[in-house]
């Protein structure tokens, strides 16, 4: 079997036709969760793109692997779904973005050539790259964005775009009154991207992931990894109008969340991004434009399945669907993904797994509380691996879609470290103290930040779905933010470095010395079985100690 493991970048939970939006129809998105099982209590471990996506790749917390933030490097040496999939004899690719950065100075200090196979993967997360594109090639007076060459940049030019960056100048950018119109400003968002839509972002990369499979030899997992619908949120013609303001809900926030807010969340409200979300001009242009970016998605989603139907390969691929985290879109006076509501930490979750034992639970929904470090075990599992659970922290998905209730997690955890942000610096805390945790229950979400003297901020998301009423602003439920903090401690008691051996290796090490004649601390000898001492106290012994 095969895994296509599909990733959109900034996608919300809610805006999918089968997850219930209004407006937004996705009929391929719906046909995956047709065939397969949506989970409904997806949960990122960081709700920002680097943090977020290094967990996904390595099945681990962002507090063991350390790769917090983006430009965070992902050490030399951290496990990945490669290495823990090329093991077990499947190969491991990357179509797309993984917003990694690499740990350079470990690679220089440990001799690891870039160029080399090793050194390739170290630098790609553990993928062999078909493609690596991260998108946003920007170009400032200083330089691009990213500093890698762009691939997307080259198609663009390969079809007759001029310019040093085509991207910038046809694929984020329309044209007003015969000049230039960025995709940067949300002023242009409503206007058609300058760019034949078959040449855009999301079916170049398409056709990208169909050329790969096209030549695969399996057994093979191929993440997919979208740039879009991630901002600039600019889309071409025809998507650019088929939404407009009258599909735009109201944002989903309310005055009492101001009032002696959270200092983290007062000052993201108070930041340039909030501010933009707050005015509702804004917010009539960017949304449909982000609509028209997921049903672009969705169609090139249908374009992809019909070409695994018209192979024959729809019956031998697991098809995985989600993405990095959300997008406040206004909700909660806030814009990007910084905190912990669920339009910004609550991803969409869709698995297909084409055998036979999951025919059961085929057009289903799972509420059980998942975390997005699963997938790695999910994947290892369905490879026909045994998961090494001492390295993924995870845990394999394959009973709930085989139709067993498996002893399962009593809540989940995501980490954000607002350390390289404005934010800590206008709270004058120091880096080491920027670091926010989220535990939830089911029920109730506790915000607690490291920072000494901040407060927690709760919701009870039983009696206030919307999380508009922070419960932490009294003392009248100081026992459950107790109890989450307790989640919160015994999560954090976890053994989560000891990756180079296993319970099982190390059961087996229990007495093994003993055998190797290795007998310490011992009075005489009475201690041990006595077929350890017997070399010792036999006639052939004794001999040699008369002599």
């Amino acid at each position: 079997m095969n895994i296509l493991f599909v990733m959109y970048d900034q996608l919300r939970f809610d805006y999918l036709s089968c997850a219930g939006h209004p407006h937004l129809h996705t009929p391929n998105f719906d046909r995956v969760a047709a065939m397969g099982v949506r989970f409904t209590n997806a949960y990122v471990q960081s709700p920002i793109c680097g943090g977020s996506r290094m967990c996904f790749y390595t099945g681990r917390y962002a507090a063991s692997h350390g790769a917090h933030w983006n430009g965070f490097p992902l050490r030399v040496g951290e496990h990945t779904l490669g290495d823990h999939l090329r093991k077990i004899g499947m190969s491991c690719h990357l179509i797309g973005k993984t917003h990694m950065t690499v740990d350079a100075e470990g690679m220089e200090r440990l001799g690891l050539d870039a160029d080399s196979v090793i050194g390739v993967r170290t630098s790609e997360c553990g993928f062999d790259p078909w493609v690596r594109d991260d998108g946003l090639w920007a170009e400032g007076p200083d330089g691009f964005y990213d500093e890698r060459r762009s691939p997307y940049n080259e198609y663009l030019k390969s079809k007759g775009y001029d310019g040093s960056n085509p991207w910038a100048d046809y694929a984020n950018a329309s044209v007003k009154d015969g000049q230039i119109a960025s995709g940067w400003f949300f002023d242009n968002t409503d206007l058609p991207a300058n760019i034949r839509e078959e040449d855009s972002e999301t079916p170049w990369l398409t056709s990208e992931a169909i050329r790969f499979i096209d030549q695969a030899t399996g057994p093979w997992c191929a993440h997919l990894s979208y740039i879009k619908p991630h901002w600039p949120y600019i889309v071409p013609a025809p998507y650019h109008d088929m939404y407009g303001p009258n599909h735009v809900p109201a944002a989903t926030r309310a005055d009492g969340e101001r009032i002696n807010a959270h200092p983290v969340f007062d000052t993201f409200m108070n930041g340039p991004v909030g501010r933009a979300f707050q005015d509702e001009e804004v917010r009539a242009k960017v949304i449909p434009a982000y609509m028209g970016l997921i049903k672009q998605c969705d169609d090139q989603l249908g374009r992809l399945l019909d070409h695994l139907e018209a192979t024959g390969q729809m019956g031998s691929t697991m098809i995985v669907l989600t993405s990095d985290h959300g997008d406040y879109l206004g909700d909660h006076w806030l814009g990007e993904k910084n905190l912990f509501h669920d339009p910004s930490v609550k991803v969409p979750m869709i698995i297909y797994d084409p055998r036979e034992a999951a025919n059961s639970t085929r057009g289903t929904t799972c509420d059980a509380l998942v975390e997005s470090i699963d997938l790695a075990a999910t994947f290892v599992e369905a490879a026909g691996g045994t998961v090494p659970d001492h390295i993924i922290e995870g845990r394999s998905l394959l009973p709930w879609l085989q139709g067993e209730t498996p002893d399962w997690r009593d809540y989940v955890i995501s980490e954000y470290d607002f350390s390289a942000q404005p934010v800590a610096v206008k709270l004058g805390l120091e880096p080491r103290d920027c670091r926010l945790f989220m535990v939830f229950d089911g029920r109730y979400k506790l915000m607690h930040c490291a920072a000494p003297g901040l407060r927690n901020m709760l919701f009870d998301l039983e009696t206030d779905p919307d999380e508009l009423i922070d419960l932490a602003k009294t003392d009248a439920h100081v026992a459950i933010e107790a109890r989450l903090l307790t989640h919160l401690h015994d999560w954090s008691l976890r053994m989560s470095q000891r990756t180079t051996r296993s319970e099982d290796q190390i059961k087996a090490m229990r007495g093994a010395s003993n055998g190797k004649g290795i007998l310490i601390h011992l009075k005489d000898g009475t201690e041990v079985d006595e077929k350890l001492t017997q070399k010792y106290r036999g006639p052939a012994r004794q001999t040699h100690l008369k002599d």
